[in-house]
Protein backbone atom coordinates (compact mmCIF):
# COMPACT_ATOMS: atom_id res chain seq x y z
CA UNK A 1 0.00 0.00 0.00
CA UNK A 2 1.26 3.46 -1.18
CA UNK A 3 2.21 5.57 2.01
CA UNK A 4 -0.08 8.56 2.61
CA UNK A 5 0.68 12.23 1.75
CA UNK A 6 0.97 14.15 4.57
CA UNK A 7 -0.01 17.99 4.54
CA UNK A 8 0.37 20.48 7.59
CA UNK A 9 -2.69 22.77 8.17
CA UNK A 10 -2.88 26.05 10.10
CA UNK A 11 -5.84 27.89 8.09
CA UNK A 12 -3.34 30.33 6.05
CA UNK A 13 -4.15 30.56 2.65
CA UNK A 14 -0.05 29.31 2.17
CA UNK A 15 -1.34 26.10 4.11
CA UNK A 16 -4.45 25.78 1.96
CA UNK A 17 -2.12 25.90 -1.21
CA UNK A 18 -0.28 23.02 0.39
CA UNK A 19 -3.32 21.27 0.62
CA UNK A 20 -4.59 22.00 -3.09
CA UNK A 21 -0.77 20.53 -4.18
CA UNK A 22 -1.05 17.78 -1.55
CA UNK A 23 -4.01 16.30 -2.93
CA UNK A 24 -3.05 16.46 -6.48
CA UNK A 25 0.63 14.36 -5.21
CA UNK A 26 -2.01 11.93 -3.62
CA UNK A 27 -3.94 11.39 -6.40
CA UNK A 28 -1.26 10.68 -8.76
CA UNK A 29 0.50 8.33 -6.39
CA UNK A 30 -2.72 6.39 -5.34
CA UNK A 31 -2.54 7.69 -1.88
CA UNK A 32 -4.53 8.67 0.84
CA UNK A 33 -4.33 12.36 2.06
CA UNK A 34 -3.19 13.17 5.62
CA UNK A 35 -4.16 16.60 7.04
CA UNK A 36 -2.45 17.80 9.98
CA UNK A 37 -3.17 20.56 12.35
CA UNK A 38 -0.44 20.95 15.23
CA UNK A 39 -0.35 23.39 17.69
CA UNK A 40 1.47 23.70 21.08
CA UNK A 41 1.50 26.60 23.80
CA UNK A 42 2.96 29.40 21.04
CA UNK A 43 0.13 29.16 19.05
CA UNK A 44 -1.17 32.26 18.64
CA UNK A 45 -3.73 32.37 16.29
CA UNK A 46 -5.89 30.18 18.79
CA UNK A 47 -8.83 32.45 20.08
CA UNK A 48 -8.95 33.06 23.81
CA UNK A 49 -11.34 30.78 25.83
CA UNK A 50 -9.35 27.66 26.25
CA UNK A 51 -5.89 26.54 26.58
CA UNK A 52 -3.85 25.78 22.90
CA UNK A 53 -3.00 22.58 24.69
CA UNK A 54 -7.27 21.37 25.23
CA UNK A 55 -8.46 20.94 22.25
CA UNK A 56 -11.96 20.62 23.92
CA UNK A 57 -11.26 24.26 25.31
CA UNK A 58 -14.27 27.06 23.97
CA UNK A 59 -13.93 28.54 20.85
CA UNK A 60 -11.06 26.32 20.27
CA UNK A 61 -12.89 23.03 19.05
CA UNK A 62 -14.85 25.42 16.62
CA UNK A 63 -11.75 26.87 15.03
CA UNK A 64 -10.30 23.64 14.43
CA UNK A 65 -13.77 22.33 12.55
CA UNK A 66 -13.66 24.92 10.25
CA UNK A 67 -9.63 25.02 9.69
CA UNK A 68 -9.95 21.31 8.49
CA UNK A 69 -13.00 21.49 7.32
CA UNK A 70 -11.80 24.06 4.87
CA UNK A 71 -8.78 22.17 3.79
CA UNK A 72 -10.57 19.20 3.23
CA UNK A 73 -12.84 20.88 0.73
CA UNK A 74 -9.97 22.12 -1.30
CA UNK A 75 -8.42 18.92 -1.43
CA UNK A 76 -11.64 17.55 -2.50
CA UNK A 77 -11.90 20.01 -5.28
CA UNK A 78 -8.78 19.16 -6.60
CA UNK A 79 -8.82 15.84 -6.19
CA UNK A 80 -12.39 14.26 -5.02
CA UNK A 81 -11.47 10.79 -5.12
CA UNK A 82 -8.76 10.86 -2.83
CA UNK A 83 -9.45 9.21 0.62
CA UNK A 84 -8.85 11.98 3.85
CA UNK A 85 -7.90 11.47 7.37
CA UNK A 86 -7.69 14.75 9.73
CA UNK A 87 -5.16 14.52 12.30
CA UNK A 88 -5.05 17.35 15.04
CA UNK A 89 -2.04 16.74 17.49
CA UNK A 90 -0.72 18.45 20.58
CA UNK A 91 2.93 19.71 19.71
CA UNK A 92 5.01 22.11 17.69
CA UNK A 93 4.15 21.43 14.41
CA UNK A 94 8.08 21.39 13.15
CA UNK A 95 8.43 17.87 15.59
CA UNK A 96 4.66 16.94 14.40
CA UNK A 97 5.43 17.24 10.95
CA UNK A 98 9.00 15.10 11.51
CA UNK A 99 7.20 12.24 13.51
CA UNK A 100 4.65 12.27 11.06
CA UNK A 101 6.79 11.90 7.95
CA UNK A 102 8.30 8.48 9.07
CA UNK A 103 4.78 6.90 7.62
CA UNK A 104 4.75 9.25 5.15
CA UNK A 105 5.70 8.93 1.42
CA UNK A 106 5.25 12.95 1.04
CA UNK A 107 5.25 16.03 3.44
CA UNK A 108 4.08 19.06 1.63
CA UNK A 109 3.73 22.85 3.64
CA UNK A 110 3.53 26.09 2.43
CA UNK A 111 6.00 28.79 2.51
CA UNK A 112 4.19 30.99 4.70
CA UNK A 113 1.28 30.45 7.58
CA UNK A 114 0.17 31.38 11.05
CA UNK A 115 1.51 31.04 14.42
CA UNK A 116 4.08 28.23 14.92
CA UNK A 117 4.15 27.78 11.26
CA UNK A 118 4.69 31.14 10.61
CA UNK A 119 8.44 30.45 10.75
CA UNK A 120 8.41 27.05 9.48
CA UNK A 121 10.70 27.63 6.54
CA UNK A 122 12.45 30.37 7.57
CA UNK A 123 15.93 31.04 9.14
CA UNK A 124 17.53 27.32 10.22
CA UNK A 125 14.23 25.40 10.41
CA UNK A 126 13.84 24.52 6.77
CA UNK A 127 17.52 22.65 6.53
CA UNK A 128 16.35 20.98 10.16
CA UNK A 129 13.14 20.19 8.64
CA UNK A 130 15.02 18.52 4.97
CA UNK A 131 17.96 16.86 7.22
CA UNK A 132 15.26 14.83 10.43
CA UNK A 133 12.29 14.13 7.66
CA UNK A 134 12.08 10.69 6.62
CA UNK A 135 10.63 11.26 3.47
CA UNK A 136 10.53 14.40 0.56
CA UNK A 137 9.84 17.70 1.56
CA UNK A 138 7.57 19.68 -0.62
CA UNK A 139 7.46 23.15 -0.02
CA UNK A 140 4.56 24.92 -2.20
CA UNK A 141 5.29 28.53 -3.25
CA UNK A 142 5.94 31.07 -6.88
CA UNK A 143 3.54 29.98 -9.37
CA UNK A 144 4.39 26.98 -11.14
CA UNK A 145 4.25 26.65 -15.09
CA UNK A 146 1.92 23.40 -15.06
CA UNK A 147 3.24 23.02 -18.16
CA UNK A 148 6.57 22.87 -17.28
CA UNK A 149 8.92 20.51 -16.67
CA UNK A 150 10.39 18.73 -13.39
CA UNK A 151 13.58 20.53 -13.04
CA UNK A 152 15.98 18.77 -10.78
CA UNK A 153 18.99 20.28 -9.28
CA UNK A 154 22.10 17.27 -10.28
CA UNK A 155 25.29 16.97 -8.55
CA UNK A 156 28.08 14.04 -8.56
CA UNK A 157 27.05 13.43 -4.36
CA UNK A 158 25.27 10.16 -3.06
CA UNK A 159 22.69 12.73 -1.51
CA UNK A 160 21.78 13.47 -5.06
CA UNK A 161 20.65 10.08 -5.75
CA UNK A 162 18.06 10.21 -4.07
CA UNK A 163 16.75 13.74 -5.38
CA UNK A 164 17.01 11.98 -8.76
CA UNK A 165 15.08 9.42 -8.61
CA UNK A 166 12.26 10.80 -6.79
CA UNK A 167 12.43 13.20 -9.78
CA UNK A 168 12.18 10.91 -12.44
CA UNK A 169 8.99 9.52 -10.62
CA UNK A 170 7.12 13.09 -9.95
CA UNK A 171 8.13 13.67 -13.96
CA UNK A 172 6.41 10.05 -14.76
CA UNK A 173 3.56 10.55 -12.69
CA UNK A 174 2.68 14.34 -13.90
CA UNK A 175 3.18 13.03 -17.84
CA UNK A 176 6.34 15.95 -17.73
CA UNK A 177 9.71 16.47 -19.55
CA UNK A 178 12.77 16.27 -16.88
CA UNK A 179 15.09 19.26 -17.17
CA UNK A 180 17.90 18.03 -15.56
CA UNK A 181 20.53 20.90 -14.61
CA UNK A 182 24.18 20.88 -13.36
CA UNK A 183 25.90 24.08 -12.48
CA UNK A 184 29.85 24.26 -13.02
CA UNK A 185 30.84 26.34 -10.11
CA UNK A 186 34.11 28.39 -11.08
CA UNK A 187 37.07 29.70 -8.25
CA UNK A 188 35.91 32.97 -9.18
CA UNK A 189 32.14 32.36 -7.97
CA UNK A 190 32.58 30.62 -4.98
CA UNK A 191 34.13 34.05 -3.98
CA UNK A 192 31.89 36.57 -6.38
CA UNK A 193 28.53 35.38 -5.10
CA UNK A 194 26.53 38.49 -4.38
CA UNK A 195 24.02 41.77 -6.03
CA UNK A 196 27.20 43.71 -6.30
CA UNK A 197 30.04 41.51 -6.88
CA UNK A 198 31.77 41.68 -10.39
CA UNK A 199 29.82 40.46 -13.32
CA UNK A 200 32.64 38.37 -14.78
CA UNK A 201 34.48 35.18 -14.07
CA UNK A 202 36.91 33.36 -15.97
CA UNK A 203 36.97 29.39 -16.65
CA UNK A 204 37.95 27.12 -19.09
CA UNK A 205 34.26 26.74 -20.55
CA UNK A 206 35.11 23.95 -23.00
CA UNK A 207 36.22 21.85 -19.45
CA UNK A 208 33.51 23.02 -16.96
CA UNK A 209 31.20 21.80 -19.98
CA UNK A 210 32.71 18.19 -20.44
CA UNK A 211 32.51 18.10 -16.65
CA UNK A 212 29.15 18.75 -16.39
CA UNK A 213 28.13 16.37 -19.22
CA UNK A 214 30.03 13.65 -16.96
CA UNK A 215 28.05 14.87 -13.99
CA UNK A 216 24.52 14.10 -16.08
CA UNK A 217 26.02 11.04 -17.80
CA UNK A 218 26.42 9.11 -14.72
CA UNK A 219 23.40 10.72 -12.22
CA UNK A 220 20.60 9.87 -15.22
CA UNK A 221 21.99 6.70 -16.45
CA UNK A 222 20.13 4.15 -14.29
CA UNK A 223 16.95 6.11 -13.74
CA UNK A 224 16.13 7.05 -17.18
CA UNK A 225 16.54 3.42 -17.98
CA UNK A 226 14.16 2.50 -15.69
CA UNK A 227 11.66 5.48 -16.80
CA UNK A 228 11.78 5.57 -20.31
CA UNK A 229 8.55 7.49 -20.66
CA UNK A 230 10.18 10.50 -19.06
CA UNK A 231 11.78 12.75 -21.90
CA UNK A 232 14.99 14.29 -20.45
CA UNK A 233 16.40 17.99 -21.11
CA UNK A 234 20.30 17.78 -19.75
CA UNK A 235 21.47 21.40 -18.97
CA UNK A 236 24.88 21.96 -18.13
CA UNK A 237 25.67 25.61 -17.31
CA UNK A 238 28.67 27.21 -16.06
CA UNK A 239 27.59 29.99 -13.38
CA UNK A 240 26.32 30.66 -9.99
CA UNK A 241 24.29 28.05 -8.42
CA UNK A 242 21.45 30.34 -6.27
CA UNK A 243 21.17 32.69 -9.28
CA UNK A 244 20.98 29.85 -11.79
CA UNK A 245 18.31 27.86 -10.30
CA UNK A 246 16.09 29.91 -8.95
CA UNK A 247 15.93 31.60 -13.07
CA UNK A 248 15.52 28.37 -14.17
CA UNK A 249 12.87 27.62 -11.76
CA UNK A 250 10.61 30.37 -13.44
CA UNK A 251 9.45 28.05 -16.40
CA UNK A 252 9.37 24.74 -14.00
CA UNK A 253 6.52 23.23 -12.60
CA UNK A 254 8.93 21.31 -9.52
CA UNK A 255 12.06 22.24 -8.34
CA UNK A 256 13.71 18.58 -6.87
CA UNK A 257 17.24 19.65 -4.65
CA UNK A 258 18.89 16.80 -2.74
CA UNK A 259 19.18 17.89 0.91
CA UNK A 260 22.77 17.44 1.27
CA UNK A 261 25.61 17.90 -1.59
CA UNK A 262 29.28 18.42 -2.94
CA UNK A 263 30.70 20.34 -5.66
CA UNK A 264 28.29 22.66 -7.49
CA UNK A 265 25.15 22.11 -4.67
CA UNK A 266 27.62 21.99 -1.87
CA UNK A 267 25.56 22.83 1.42
CA UNK A 268 22.52 23.26 -0.51
CA UNK A 269 20.13 22.83 2.10
CA UNK A 270 22.28 23.57 4.47
CA UNK A 271 23.48 27.19 3.84
CA UNK A 272 22.78 30.41 1.88
CA UNK A 273 22.25 29.02 -1.10
CA UNK A 274 19.03 26.82 0.55
CA UNK A 275 17.38 30.15 1.66
CA UNK A 276 17.78 31.83 -1.72
CA UNK A 277 15.67 28.55 -3.33
CA UNK A 278 13.10 28.50 -0.39
CA UNK A 279 12.56 32.27 -0.65
CA UNK A 280 13.15 33.40 -3.96
CA UNK A 281 12.03 30.01 -6.22
CA UNK A 282 9.43 30.76 -8.55
CA UNK A 283 7.72 27.23 -8.27
CA UNK A 284 7.59 24.56 -5.57
CA UNK A 285 10.46 23.23 -4.38
CA UNK A 286 10.85 19.59 -3.60
CA UNK A 287 13.34 18.58 -0.92
CA UNK A 288 14.75 14.87 -0.78
CA UNK A 289 17.20 13.70 2.03
CA UNK A 290 19.64 10.93 1.27
CA UNK A 291 18.21 8.26 2.68
CA UNK A 292 21.96 7.07 3.34
CA UNK A 293 22.69 9.27 5.51
CA UNK A 294 21.11 9.73 9.42
CA UNK A 295 19.85 12.86 10.89
CA UNK A 296 23.36 14.19 12.46
CA UNK A 297 25.24 13.38 9.10
CA UNK A 298 22.78 15.73 7.38
CA UNK A 299 23.39 18.11 9.42
CA UNK A 300 27.06 18.28 10.07
CA UNK A 301 30.03 18.22 7.38
CA UNK A 302 28.62 19.95 4.70
CA UNK A 303 28.96 23.10 6.42
CA UNK A 304 26.39 26.69 6.33
CA UNK A 305 27.79 27.81 2.77
CA UNK A 306 26.99 27.09 -0.72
Amino acid sequence: MTKPVVVGVDGSASSLDAVGAASHEAAIRGAELRLVHAFGRSSSHLPAGGPPWNPAGSGVRELLDGTLAAAERRARAVAPQVGITRDVTVGEPLVVLEIASRTASLVVVGSRGLGAFSSLLLGSTSGHLAAHGRCPVLVVRGRPNPSGPVLLAVDDSPASEDAVRFAFTEASLRGADLAALHVCRTGSADVYDGPADPPFVTYDETHLREHAERVLDAALAGPRASHPDVPVVRKPVAGRVRHTLIDASADAQLLVVGARGRGGFRGLLLGSVSQAVLHHAQCPVAVVRHRGEGPAAAEGGAGDHP
